[in-house]
């Protein structure tokens, strides 16, 4: 079968699973993901499986120029840049690797909350700067929240938001969550997260962090209106996707001081331009505003899983079976 790949060849040699027949039947054939699309055809006109990075978009004119496909399949979590109805009016499934990344993205989360309550960022510059005495004395005299006496409200509590709930338990932070759909209370239990509606969550929480999809329902859901709900002196976090939040509403809130700061790994548009508002903010805000390079789901346990999981569907596919996780409807 072969196998069009927009992504690293290099990725595929170090962790795709060699033990997999899957991996071994399987033709596959690399193209840059930042080639144009006259070249991917080129490469892979006849491809009867497509995989891309999240990233990547995938539009209907595209698909239409395969004739053989039958599996869209996304690297890791995201597929909001595939014309999912376009796949789906042609019966082409499209797959993404939910649960792939839960653990480190919920640790990268974690991480970004705790330098914000450590005001690890400032800490360092205040060292750089050979004032070490006086950063002790000013921590002595604001002394900063930790993880055990403050409040997360989880935005999304599938894998990863239930991930971060579960090492936020250990810190004995007070947690919350919202979501579609309420999960079922021994979980919450289990996890020490209590649901509350959106508005509530945003106005309790000394810290808001977003783990839901890009969707049509979530984008900007980050606005001003819920920028001013929550609690002056709040934190975001933002390890899910950049199109939730309005950049210039959660830009104001910070120069206003409404917001404390803000730890973001996921930006709309990627990859960020050098004058992106969010980079232009952190510049003038260094000490408040944590950007990172979407490099939450990168780890080795992520990517030994994604693959595994990845060739675990072309292996359904050549099978002629069902493949998991179906995100289009089919």
């Amino acid at each position: 079968m072969k196998v069009l790949v927009l992504s690293a060849r290099s990725r595929y040699q170090r962790f795709a699973p060699a033990d997999s027949a899957a991996y071994r039947a399987c033709r596959l054939v690399f193209c840059d993901r930042e080639a144009s699309e006259e070249t991917w055809l080129a490469a892979g006109r006849d491809a009867e499986a497509l995989v891309v990075t999240p990233v990547t978009p995938v539009r209907a004119e595209l698909i239409e120029q395969m004739p053989r496909l039958k599996l869209i399949h996304s690297e890791g979590v995201g597929f909001d840049r595939i014309d999912l109805e376009a796949a789906r009016q042609r019966g082409i499934y499209v797959c993404n690797n939910a649960g792939c990344n839960a653990e480190p993205v919920a640790e990268h989360a974690v991480m970004l909350m705790t330098m914000l309550l450590h005001r690890a960022l400032w800490g360092q510059r205040m060292m750089l700067e050979g004032r070490q005495g006086e950063a002790v004395r000013c921590l002595e005299e604001d002394v900063p929240q930790d993880l055990g006496a403050v409040s997360v409200g989880l935005v999304g509590f599938g894998a990863i938001g239930q991930a971060t709930a579960k090492r936020l338990k250990v810190s004995g932070a007070e947690i919350f969550y919202t979501a579609r759909t309420r999960r079922d209370p021994a979980l919450e239990a289990e996890l020490g997260a209590v649901w509350l509606p959106l508005p509530q969550l945003a106005a309790r929480c000394d810290i808001v962090s977003l783990h839901l999809p890009a969707a049509a329902d979530s984008f900007h859901l980050v606005d001003r209106a819920f920028l001013a709900a929550m609690k002056p002196g709040a934190y975001l976090v933002n390890t899910a996707r950049g199109a939730v939040i309005d950049d210039e509403a959660l830009c104001a809130a910070v120069r206003s001081g409404h917001l404390a700061g803000v730890g973001l790994d996921a930006y709309e548009p990627e990859p960020v331009p050098a004058d992106h508002p969010l980079v232009c903010l952190a510049r003038d805000y260094p000490d408040r505003v944590i950007l990172c390079p979407h490099q939450g789901g990168i780890s080795l346990s992520a990517f030994r899983r994604l693959y595994g999981m990845l060739f675990d569907n072309l292996g359904r596919l050549q099978e002629g079976q069902r493949p998991l996780r179906i995100v289009n409807g089919l």
